[in-house]
Formats: C-alpha cells, sequence, structure tokens
C-alpha cells in the first residue's frame, strides 16, 4: 500500500549563498545570509514558499550578536513565533532539524518547513570581532581541558587520528597518506560545486606537506586538512508533503524524498571515551539509519562523510566500507567546501540534492558534532518509500551505550612510567610547537594526562617524525609545579 502523499515529506527547494564582499563594512551579516539562501531555495522551489512557510528551523550563528529569529521575521514575513532556533550550532544540527522538518510534516504539524543557517566569521573577523567562535567550548570545558588547553575540537580531534593509525596498522606516512587522498578527491569535488568555498583542487602531495601556506595546526593536521570557518556562507532547505508539491506544479524529477534517520551520542565530556578509535555511536547512527530505509552501503550513489578533520571520515567510511579514492562528499567537503560551523550540513543537503536530481537515486548524510560527539544519518534518495517512515522517534541512545566499553577515569596526578594511548602536538601561526598532549594509562586504569614542553626538542621529535610509532611506548609523567609534565624515555 503507497504512502500517503499528504505525509510523505519532500525536498523542494534548495538555496547557497557565498559572500566576498569587497569592502568588509558591505558584507551579510549572518542573519542576512540566511535571508539570501531562503529567496534563493524558494527561487529553486519555483517560487511562493517562504510565504507559505509555518515552520522555521534555524541554526545558530556564532559571527555576530545578533536576535537572528527577529531579523529573519521582519525580512521574511514569517511570524516570530514559527520560528525556532536550535540550542546549539553542532555540526549534526542541520540533519536533525532535516529530520524535525520531516517529522513535522508527515504528522500534519507543518505544511512547509524550512531550515536555514549561516555564518559571516570572515566579515566579522576583518572587522576586528574578536569571534565568539570558542567562547561557548571554553566556557563549558573541566578545569582540566582548560589546564592543558585542550578546549578547541582541534585539541582533541587529533588524540582519535593518532590511535586510529596504530590500530590499523599505518605508519605515519601511510595514515598521512590516506588523509591527502580523501582531502585531494574532496578539493576535486569543490571544484564542481556550486556552493563550494574553495574552488581550486589540490594533490594529495600539496595537502600532506607542511608549507608557508600549509603550515602545522595540531599534530599531524595541516592547514589543509581541518575545517576552513573562515567563511561568509548561507544555506537553506525546503521541506513538504508530496501532496503539497504536486498541488503547487514542481515538477516530479526536482523532488528529493527524505529517508529516515538515526541520532546516537558521547558524552559532552571529549575526555571521556572508553577508546580513541571509534565511537559506538557512530556505526549505530550509520548502520541504524542505512536499516530503516532498507538501503545498503553498495546502494549508496553518493555519501556526505562529515569531514571536520580526517579521522572522522576515516572511521565513517569504514563502515560504509567506502574506499579511500572515492568522493566522501558532494559539496567539497569543510576545508574546501567550507566550514561554517554548525551549519554545514545545511551545504551539503543542498549539494545532494542536486547531485540526485542529475543522476543516481540514494545518498547518505552523516553529521558529526561536538568533539565528536554527536552523530545524525539520514537517506535521501529519489524514489518514494514503500512504507511509511515518518513520524519517527530517531534516538537510538540505548543501542549506542549498550556497546560502550569502560570509560577510564581521569587525572593528572599519577608520576612514574605509563604506556601512551594517544597524543598531539598543537602549533603556533609560526608553524612552531606551542605544547604538547600525551594521554597515557597509569597501571591503576586511569587515563593520565599531562603536558608536553615546546623546549624538550627530544620529546617533539619522538612525537611526530614518524620514526617510532609513540602509542604504546613507555613515557614518564612528572610533576612540575602544579602541571604533570610528559617525557619520553
Amino acid at each position: 500500500m503507497a504512502v500517503p502523499a499528504e505525509r510523505t515529506p519532500v525536498i523542494v527547494g534548495v538555496g547557497e549563498v557565498n559572500d566576498r564582499p569587497a569592502d568588509d563594512e558591505q558584507g551579510l551579516d549572518s542573519a542576512e545570509l540566511m535571508i539570501a539562501a531562503l529567496e534563493a531555495a524558494d527561487e529553486d522551489a519555483g517560487g511562493n514558499w517562504i510565504a507559505r512557510c509555518d515552520a522555521l528551523l534555524v541554526i545558530p550563528q556564532l559571527s555576530f550578536e545578533i536576535d537572528v529569529p527577529e531579523a529573519l521575521a521582519g525580512q521574511t514575513g514569517i511570524a516570530l513565533e514559527a520560528i525556532s532556533e536550535a540550542p546549539i550550532a553542532s555540526g549534526d544540527t542541520p540533519v536533525r532539524l532535516l529530520n524535525d522538518a520531516a517529522n513535522a510534516i508527515a504528522s500534519g504539524e507543518a505544511t512547509v518547513c524550512a531550515i536555514s543557517g549561516g555564518e559571516a566569521l570572515r566579515t566579522a573577523m576583518r572587522r576586528g570581532s574578536d569571534g565568539p567562535i570558542f567562547k561557548g567550548s571554553l566556557a563549558t570545558a573541566s578545569g582540566l581541558r582548560r589546564k592543558y588547553g585542550l578546549i578547541n575540537p582541534g585539541e582533541i580531534y587529533p588524540f582519535y587520528e593518532n590511535a586510529l593509525r596504530p590500530a590499523l596498522g599505518q605508519t605515519l606516512e601511510e595514515g598521512q597518506a590516506e588523509s591527502a587522498l580523501i582531502w585531494s578527491k574532496m578539493s576535486q569535488v569543490a571544484e564542481g560545486s556550486e556552493g563550494a568555498w574553495l574552488r581550486k583542487p589540490k594533490s594529495p602531495e600539496e595537502i600532506a606537506t607542511p608549507s608557508a601556506s600549509n603550515r602545522p595546526i595540531a599534530f599531524p593536521y595541516t592547514k589543509l586538512m581541518v575545517a576552513n570557518s573562515s567563511v561568509n556562507q548561507g544555506a537553506a532547505v525546503i521541506v513538504t508533503s508530496l501532496a503539497r508539491a504536486r498541488e503547487a506544479g514542481v515538477p516530479e524529477d526536482r523532488l528529493i524524498h527524505v529517508g529516515a534517520g538515526a541520532a546516537a551520542h558521547e558524552s559532552d565530556e571529549p575526555l571521556t571515551r572508553a577508546e580513541w578509535t571509534s565511537t559506538p555511536s557512530m556505526p549505530v547512527s550509520i548502520e541504524k539509519a542505512l536499516d530503516l530505509n532498507g538501503v545498503s552501503a553498495a546502494q549508496l550513489d553518493y555519501a556526505e562523510l562529515y569531514s571536520c578533520f580526517p579521522c572522522v571520515p576515516k572511521m565513517a567510511r569504514r563502515i560504509l566500507g567506502w574506499p579511500a579514492n572515492r568522493p566522501v562528499t558532494v559539496h567539497g567537503g569543510l576545508t574546501f567546501g567550507g566550514g561554517p560551523i554548525g551549519n554545514y550540513m545545511t551545504h551539503a543537503i543542498a549539494a545532494m540534492v542536486r547531485a540526485l536530481r542529475r543522476q543516481g537515486r540514494t545518498g547518505l548524510l552523516f553529521a558529526n558534532g561536538g568533539h565528536c560527539s554527536h552523530n545524525h544519518s539520514m537517506v535521501l534518495t529519489r524514489d518514494p518509500p514503500e512504507k511509511a517512515l515518518f513520524p519517527q522517534d530517531y534516538h537510538y541512545q540505548e543501542l549506542a551505550d549498550a556497546q560502550r566499553g569502560t570509560i577510564p577515569p581521569l587525572t593528572d596526578e599519577y608520576e612514574g612510567p605509563a604506556p601512551v594511548e594517544t597524543y598531539t602536538v598543537i602549533y603556533n601561526r609560526s608553524g612552531e610547537p606551542s605544547y604538547g598532549v600525551v594521554l597515557s594509562r597509569a597501571p591503576t586504569g586511569e587515563r593520565i594526562v599531562a603536558r608536553v614542553e615546546p623546549d624538550d626538542e627530544r620529546s617533539i621529535a619522538f612525537l611526530t617524525d614518524g620514526r617510532a610509532e609513540p602509542v604504546g611506548q613507555i613515557g614518564t609523567n612528572r610533576r612540575v609545579g602544579d602541571m604533570l609534565v610528559w617525557n619520553v624515555d
């Protein structure tokens, strides 16, 4: 029995904006980018959809101190009470909001939903703003994380990378080669992507090799391996029912069906991980989304695997069995497509819709947010569902919790020898080490956090030169003032 057209959510319009003002004072702020993206999505859908929108879901922005819902209501004509701004700007937020929009359409709570987000960090920084980009991370960080300089995502994700590499049996050179290949393929996608910020392809060698324009950020990542937040980008999506789309005369070949989604999460405290080679919430989110839609990884024509740092698509592609030389993006990834904080996946949704309109049948969206904490996956398809998928409860937290190992207690009190669990080295803008952090395991099981001083050239070299694999090797932790300091034995 066919799913009633009134309960079948479809995407009818997508829009993207890249703002590159010659004069920074003339640049659009984040709300203006959202409005421009909504107008572009409205035009893509054939017009007159924003006027009929009864729910506008907004991804929070961090660039400007503005009341976004108030600004959107004033410019779009959508009632303020119909505008809902998500509580945090997380990488999974756009996909979650798409799932919420599909639920609202299927339940009859709304007839037309729009999703929009935008960031003008590039304009904000050039106007002299100190940028509240990481103020939230700093405010929520534990005392231990503050003490050892583990605040931002760029200081956490390398722990996964440096643990994953030896677990896969890779040398440093092999691990970097995989990252560079994946990122080079992303740059090639960005070259032809309508909404991408950087559209010049890069070779694997350019991406992997540190240089004046590709400085080291946090070992082993270079600038061309991390999200590019210095962008002015907005994106929007319009969702309605199949029945309403047909009534409006939207051609069938422009309708993209929204498939069921699955979400699962880790703790918001990033150092409380059972291990650093995977998270149970990631495979639960990806595999459950495929299962709910009756799709196998082999049937996917496209995938957008979140790409803030290489470790994320590396882990995700292995869950799918996705080859390293097959693009993991339809938009260009967060380095080349652009990394507008929590709004990247709205751009990815827009790019996926365009890709499916051109050719293919099915695409997977995998979003990751926080410090490898929040996961939400969904399927988009050209084909109507064979069974009702919405409204749905997309939370699969119990499955992830049941698979999670024991989380070790944290300490910086243990002095003495201990094997390295994972590590990173943070660099300054000149490409020199600012400090390192080593996580090791005490004989009694605790996870030890310790600093590596930048002038400890021998320890820094041991961690970064690739001559030996540091993970599993013994180092010594000792108290220096109120800091625990790690040295290679």
